[in-house]
């Protein structure tokens, strides 16, 4: 039961809501493909490898049988949820009604939930195999990694986004259309500000910096969060193309709002879904590694 609704009494002189700091919703969904699911666990992607052809160069020879490499990579659901009550006495002290702000408080939880789903997979063991039971670990030889050290300082910065989108072309994506993006917190988005080749229209085609903000540069669209982990005093900015990570929604966020007869009839506002993530191909995500001042 909620025990802060006094705070939103008649005496705050208020007729509205207002939410305090807080991300709101998930950023990164539109970021990653998605797919509907049931069951205990989803095979999220059927992976067939690369083969090379034959050339031909006798007349009537046999047909060359090439084995075709196949993997699967799959998610498993996690439930989430939030709930509050609101009292009746509650509703007589409010001049704003309290319902709706409540389900849009626990629809922007479950949001985040969505983006630490998607976070965890960056560089989380994937399941693989032909029943999910194999392991499937992020690359630690640094073969999908742009150290901290590269470039003139720690923070990200130019030759780090050289660096990652060298890793994605040698890795055969298609950049052209397969949309590349890096997660960054504010202490990147500063880095990028200093970057003159990121502001200045002698760089660029288009204005990068609009109202003081850059959202996309060099190929790449940045998505601001600051959920993303520390390694040591380097932040794991994550770079990948949209069909390397991959949401599994087996129930969207879903809010109900009932009556409690166990609580006094207090009104309960419930918010639940449930999801899972997936990095779909290895070679499909660079870490970059930002050392913070």
């Amino acid at each position: 039961m909620s025990f802060e609704t006094a705070v939103a009494s008649t005496q705050q002189y208020t007729d509205n809501v207002r939410y305090l700091l807080q991300q709101n919703g998930s950023k990164l969904r539109k970021a990653v493909t998605e797919g509907s699911y049931t069951g205990k666990a989803a095979k999220a992607v059927e992976q067939i490898g690369a083969v090379e052809a034959e050339d031909r160069t006798t007349r009537h020879d046999d047909t060359p049988l090439i084995s075709t490499p196949h993997d699967a990579r799959w998610v498993f659901p996690i439930d989430s949820r939030w709930a509050d009550l609101i009292d009746d006495e509650d509703k007589l002290r409010q001049l704003a009604k309290l319902d709706s702000p409540y389900a849009e408080n626990g629809a922007r939880a479950l949001g985040r939930k969505i983006d630490q789903r998607i976070i965890d997979a960056f560089f989380g063991d994937a399941r693989t195999g032909e029943n999910g039971t194999d392991v499937t670990p992020f690359p630690s030889d640094d073969s999908q990694s742009v150290l901290a050290s590269v470039g003139a300082t720690g923070g990200l910065n130019l030759d780090k986004l050289r660096a990652a989108k060298k890793i994605l072309m040698a890795n055969e994506v298609d950049i052209d259309s397969d949309p590349l993006y890096v997660a960054i917190t504010a202490e990147q988005h500063d880095n990028l500000l200093s970057v003159t080749q990121a502001t200045s229209l002698d760089f660029n085609t288009k204005p990068v910096l609009v109202d003081g903000r850059i959202t996309s540069f060099m190929g790449f669209q940045f998505v601001h969060t600051e959920k993303l982990a520390l390694a040591g005093g380097d932040r794991r900015c994550p770079c990948w193309a949209r069909s390397g990570m991959h949401l599994g929604v087996w129930s969207d966020i879903t809010t109900r709002i009932t009556e409690r007869p166990d609580k006094n009839h207090a009104t309960q506002v419930f918010v639940t879904g449930t999801f899972g993530a997936t990095r779909t191909e290895e070679k499909k995500v660079v870490e970059i590694l930002c050392t913070e001042s």
